[in-house]
């Protein structure tokens, strides 16, 4: 599975909803405190893109020597619509300073400095030491996950309730729906099933990540299954090869 740092910088380099938090400027519009971009630097630290009248940039410029704080908070929602749809979310706080030169004309960057980050997300709530989300590697799908999850929805539905036909064993393929947590934030209700799916319920992708697939079973009870790779996949054609191999499994 994912490390908790790999997840948060993950959440920090996709394109999920994000909001600076700033004491002193909670009067502003969530829309004025929402990066036009975002990066993470070689040392860890996160690069943020605001119009230069921001309220971010202001609070940054005026604050000069002195130690701003500021929290970046993430929200993740699935990318297909499903019950509880918030899949996580992720905080990274530290002190905020304004880095001139870096921005086109009427944009400026600002540089927060991270002193701590933790993730509530499907695989759990943790917390991630500076230096470990720092030197945590990216998912390679986390640019083209809302895709990939949005095909399999639409052009694999069928194969991807046939899914329902793996759970409840223990086999190489990693099923593993007994051992998933329900999902936080005020989830989806508990209840799994012995085999295969009852009658009526839906299969939706939820997530997708190099390690496997998760899909959320959705009906009079719902929960979620991961559908484990045999090995991590490391791009496109490794995923098209596992997904095929997932699919096969469940065909027989």
């Amino acid at each position: 599975m994912p490390s908790a740092a790999e997840r948060t910088r993950t959440l920090v380099q996709s394109t999920s909803s994000a909001v600076l938090l700033i004491p002193g400027v909670e009067a502003a519009r969530p829309e004025q405190l929402t990066p036009q971009a975002r990066a993470v630097g070689p040392d860890g630290e996160v690069f943020l893109l605001f119009p230069a009248d921001s309220p971010a940039v202001r609070a940054a410029t005026h604050a000069q020597d002195d130690e701003l704080s500021a929290v970046l908070e993430i929200t993740d929602v699935a990318p297909v619509s499903v019950p509880s749809r918030i899949r996580g979310r992720a905080w990274v706080s530290g002190w905020l300073t304004c880095v001139p030169g870096l921005a086109e004309p009427g944009r400026m960057m600002v540089r927060l400095e991270v002193g701590e980050a933790c993730v509530d997300d499907l695989w759990g709530a943790d917390n991630v030491e500076p230096e470990e989300f720092a030197r945590a590697s990216v998912d390679p799908f986390v640019a083209h996950e809302t895709e990939l999850l949005q095909h399999l929805h639409s052009a694999h539905s069928e194969q991807v309730q046939g899914l329902c036909g793996l759970l409840g064993e223990r086999s190489e393929m990693g099923v593993r729906p007994a051992e998933v947590p329900q999902p936080p934030l005020g989830g989806a209700p508990g209840g799994r099933p012995e085999g295969a799916c009852a009658k009526g319920q839906r299969a939706v992708p939820l997530a997708l990540d190099r390690f496997g697939l998760r899909v959320r079973f959705v009906g009079e009870r719902c929960f979620d299954a991961r559908f484990d790779f045999p090995t991590p996949v490391r791009d496109v054609t490794e995923l098209r090869r596992a997904m095929h191999t997932l699919f096969e499994a469940a065909s027989h």
